[in-house]
């Protein structure tokens, strides 16, 4: 299945799946905002968190395969930069997901209104 919408790019289950896996965690998440912020190295990004290097590189690995950072290798040194497309392609998906349930929100209102006689006003707005 792909997720479709005219304000968001194509995505596959797959690529979902992998960006709300990502964004799940919050050791995660405070990593993208690091790394958004300012790239910085693996070894650097360990340093601020009370976890080994390898658990670390491991979420790490989670962002990359969510396509929310990307790995570059200088030296000895893997720097980790966030991807800004990436970020704002997730955040059009889930404005896409809100306006889908701030219309069925809608249709709900007006189906309650037309159940109580109120004929099309929201429930939000009727008077007392």
């Amino acid at each position: 299945m792909v997720v479709r919408n005219a304000s968001v790019p194509e995505l596959s289950t797959d690529e979902v799946d992998r960006l709300f896996h990502a964004l799940a965690d919050a050791t995660r998440r405070d990593i993208l905002m690091r790394v958004l912020a300012r790239e910085q190295s693996v070894s650097a990004l360990a340093e601020q968190y009370e976890m080994s290097f390898a658990a670390v590189q491991k979420h790490v690995v989670v962002l990359e395969r969510a396509a929310l950072v990307t790995k570059e290798r200088r030296g000895r040194e893997q720097m980790v930069h966030g991807e800004v497309t990436a970020v704002q392609r997730s955040a059009r998906l889930l404005d896409a997901y809100a306006e889908i349930w701030q219309q069925r929100v809608l249709r709900m209102d007006v189906i309650l209104a037309e159940d109580d006689g109120t004929s099309g006003t929201p429930t939000g707005s009727r008077n007392p």
